[in-house]
């Protein structure tokens, strides 16, 4: 291969023969540079000129293009020949390290693309998979905690509004922080989040800081997320420095109240709500475990309620007498049918069924009981007494059940306390009759203090 010295004019003038697929101009002065002509064709019309490196490794001849004459000068070529060169001197194959270089190049910008699309999703499609990865750990009202932290808002208000808010719901209080990237939830938003939510709302604010923490951590434990989250974002140092010191609550009736707080509630116009009332107070369950009682959980054989429990999945109390006999009202009224009633034009006979739910309603989308507030607080108002929570009416089951020495053990198994001694989770095992015994006595004193004489009542 005869071998020139590359000039701009040599280059300009070489040509590829048109009886030949390429033509070499070999360089004199770098080691296997040349220049590869090709004649014109549908791809270039006036043919096409590019620097190529020739070489041998091993006993195997390779050849590899350089680049384009109209990008490359004479210099760079001859530069990018003697590195080649160079390799292949050190036993390294040029074309593995191009492709290894490509593939370095391409995993970079497959990082980079990674590290945008980090900055720009907010942190709220990693919230809704978490939901999705643990609700079937979780129970309903945990689950719903997360949906209403975390809901978007703008939708009608339906029910529920009180006097100067608006008619459209409002973002759930962690949406400020979940509409942000992933990587800038950080100790100061959080500590400025919080300090702006723990002035108007300290305990829905001590909860969703608690929910968003579990979600930082969890993003923690993923591995396309780890390197996003910042874990000491929820530090417990950012509540004791932003949330006033929690208190317990001390809602509860007084022995005196009894009398003013039943005249008033079963004056309630919905028989279903003034029952409710007094049903939570007798049994000193829980809010949600109350209204969402089924008739199939009331056993007026033997005289037992079975509740769904948030601790246990369910617990068996025993149906006291007074709290039979409101039942009974209740369910003669759900199984009359509508032919029996004032009926409307929307309502036909052949459809009619009863209501599953013990304290139904025909306005609630669930079809039982979603909000008694209301009409416990006009009732409170009436009677003269102070804010009582619906929770109130438990905390003040289990205060008055001292009133008749009633063991505590007793009254946190009708509760469904979780057991607080090695004894009371190892040693004991009451049966329903024993927990009727102090149960119905319980009741038969509430009500006298209330001037109830139940007989009177059937």
């Amino acid at each position: 291969m005869a071998r020139i010295k590359l000039t701009a004019g040599r280059i300009r003038e070489f040509q590829c023969p048109l009886d030949k697929a390429q033509a070499f101009l070999w360089d004199s002065e770098a080691p296997g540079l040349a220049v590869r002509a090709t004649p014109p064709g549908k791809r270039s019309p006036s043919g096409s000129k590019a620097y190529i490196f020739q070489s041998t490794l091993g006993t195997k001849n390779f050849r590899l293009t350089i680049g384009d004459c109209k990008a490359w000068s004479i210099d760079q070529a001859q530069a990018e020949a003697r590195r080649l060169q160079g390799m292949i001197d050190q036993g390294i194959d040029p074309r593995h390290a191009k492709a290894d270089q490509l593939a370095e190049t391409e995993a970079r910008r497959i990082a980079e693309e990674h590290e945008a699309q980090k900055q720009i999703v907010p942190a709220l499609t990693a919230w809704h998979d978490y939901i999705q990865q643990r609700q079937a750990r979780w129970s309903k009202s945990h689950l719903a905690d997360h949906n209403t932290v975390s809901k978007p808002g703008g939708e009608k208000r339906t029910r529920g509004r009180r006097s100067g808010e608006s008619d459209i719901t409002q973002p759930g209080i962690l949406i400020p922080l979940l509409s942000l990237p992933l990587p800038e939830i950080d100790t100061e938003k959080v500590r400025l989040w919080l300090t702006e939510e723990s002035t108007r709302r300290p305990t829905h604010a001590r909860l969703a800081f608690g929910l968003l923490r579990a979600f930082l951590n969890w993003c923690g434990d993923q591995p396309q997320l780890r390197d996003s989250v910042h874990l000491d974002a929820c530090t417990p140092r950012v509540t004791k420095e932003t949330l006033p010191k929690k208190r317990a609550k001390d809602d509860c009736l007084q022995r005196e109240q009894l009398r003013a707080w039943f005249a008033s509630v079963k004056r309630i116009s919905n028989p279903g709500i003034a029952a409710y009332l007094q049903v939570t107070l007798l049994t000193g369950a829980r809010r949600e475990e109350i209204a969402s009682l089924r008739w199939e959980d009331v056993d007026f054989k033997w005289n037992t309620l079975t509740i769904r429990d948030k601790v246990e999945g369910q617990r068996t109390i025993p149906l006291t007498p007074y709290v039979a006999s409101l039942l009974a009202i209740l369910k003669a009224k759900n199984e009359t049918p509508p032919s029996s009633k004032r009926k409307s034009d929307s309502e036909k006979p052949d459809d009619w069924t009863p209501s599953p739910w013990v304290f139904s309603s025909k306005t609630s989308k669930t079809g039982r009981l979603q909000e008694p507030r209301i009409q416990h607080n006009k009732a409170l108002t009436e009677a003269g007494l102070p804010a009582l929570s619906i929770h109130g009416l438990r905390r003040s089951f289990g205060t008055l059940a001292e009133w008749v020495e009633c063991p505590a053990g007793v009254v946190a198994q009708i509760q469904g306390h979780k057991p607080s001694a090695t004894a009371e989770k190892h040693y004991r095992v009451r049966p329903i009759d024993l927990l009727r015994v102090w149960h119905t006595k319980i009741e038969a004193w509430m009500l006298e203090q209330a001037g109830l004489k139940f007989s009177n009542l059937k």
